[in-house]
């Protein structure tokens, strides 16, 4: 019997328990290619996945039940310890390299990738970040696949472009720079470059010629994910998204600002459900505003998503595939996005989702999907279909584990 290819995976969060954006996409990928090779995973833990050691062992122990070798999750050092991230912004500063090689910094995460690297040599290595970058050296002559969750330097002058003051979108806009470099740089010079979107992919060979692409799309749990037959609540809008992630705050405070009042004057019945983490005072500030209730983390989403009559997708500022689209199609839910919001998505307006781009054009078109039945029965069957036929997690895991079987047969080696 020809032994399973042995494949390292370096991630820069801990994907357990999978409940944001790129800790379920993460999650959700390691269970496909467990199907098919070895996995070592070698990972970071964020702050706010895991916020303490506890987290960390309950994380560790959750995971190894999935994966056969996880070494001891690493938190990342600088988000406990402002100090140390004055120093690494200081050493980006003067080095002119990008932050993120000094953000991921780490000695016990040297240990823990050195000693996988001996115990079991990989045939393929998965970086599930650029981010990462700094630890390409340490890898062996093997090819390396990069999956890019939005085309990062791009993401930052996004983000710049909404930021005060002048100082510090100065400061982004150089990080952004130096981002790009390196992926100009590295990009061509991996195996293979992971994209989450036929767009994303198109402007990654725009900026870096040469650079080998693959679409491999978000997906979602369509058998988690699922129409439990439950009565939606008349008026109910959910919006999903943790707001320490700056697109999802920015989306929050233009839905707030922008559209939510505009709703509210039309029809005072409306309500509005904030799921995912928010810092204490946003969330008072959150719920002071008429019809709004912020629900906070929630481990299980779908009791407060069969309530929606509509999901909505302000966002503005983003790139890769959107997740909570993905959840709420599965769920059989009308949603109303931004084109930003559902870039990259086989969305179809008028069809699976209405897309609207103006605070006006937003409002009109929750109103429409509140009132009009046969309008959301209508998207919601179409979304569910679009689901189950090209977003479920065994087709999206297909696709991966296609194209890296493929480049055991054709490495291209970072040097």
């Amino acid at each position: 019997m020809t032994a399973r290819p042995r494949l390292l995976f370096l991630a820069q969060c801990f994907p357990y328990p999978p409940h944001s954006g790129v800790a379920s996409r993460t999650f959700n990928v390691l269970q496909q290619l467990q199907v098919a090779y070895d996995i070592d995973l070698v990972a970071f833990s964020r702050a706010n996945h895991q916020p303490d050691r506890v987290a960390r062992q309950a994380a560790w122990q959750g995971l190894q039940r999935v994966v056969a070798h996880v070494a001891e999750p690493t938190p990342i050092p600088n988000e406990r310890s402002a100090l140390r991230k004055l120093w690494d912004h200081a050493c980006s500063f003067i080095s002119g390299r990008a932050y993120t090689y000094y953000e991921f910094q780490s000695r016990p995460f040297a240990d823990h990738l050195r000693a996988a690297l001996r115990a079991r040599p990989p045939d393929l290595v998965h970086l599930d970040s650029l981010d990462l970058h700094r630890w390409l050296p340490e890898l062996p002559a093997v090819p390396i696949a990069c999956t890019h969750h939005s085309i990062e330097s791009e993401l930052l002058r996004l983000r710049a472009s909404w930021l005060t003051p002048a100082v510090r979108r100065r400061y982004v806009l150089l990080q952004a720079d130096r981002l790009e470099r390196v992926e100009r740089e590295l990009c061509p010079r991996l195996a293979l470059n992971v994209m989450m979107s036929e767009v994303d992919a198109r402007r990654l060979r725009d900026l870096a010629p040469g650079a080998a692409t693959v679409v491999v799309p978000n997906g979602a749990d369509t058998e988690y994910f699922q129409p439990n037959g439950a009565e939606s609540v008349a008026g109910r809008v959910v919006f999903v998204g943790p707001t320490y992630s700056y697109p999802n705050r920015d989306a929050v405070e233009f839905l707030l600002q922008e559209v939510w009042p505009r709703v509210r004057a039309a029809d005072r019945s409306a309500s509005l459900r904030l799921i995912g983490h928010n810092a204490p005072e946003d969330r008072a500030r959150y719920d002071a505003e008429t019809g709004v209730t912020s629900l906070g983390y929630l481990p299980d989403i779908r009791p407060a998503l069969a309530e929606a009559r509509c999901c909505v997708v302000p966002i503005r500022i983003g790139g890769g595939t959107r997740l909570k689209i993905l959840d709420a199609w599965a769920m059989g839910k009308a949603v109303v996005s931004t084109s930003i919001g559902c870039e990259g998505l086989d969305a179809v307006d008028g069809e699976n989702i209405l897309i609207r781009d103006t605070p006006d054009a937003i409002a009109d078109a929750l109103l429409q999907v509140l009132r009009d039945a046969r309008l959301r029965a209508h998207l919601g069957r179409n979304a569910r279909r679009l689901a189950t036929e090209t977003y479920s997690w065994s087709v999206v895991g297909q696709r991966i584990r296609s194209a890296y079987d493929a480049l055991l047969g054709r490495p291209r080696v970072v040097r």
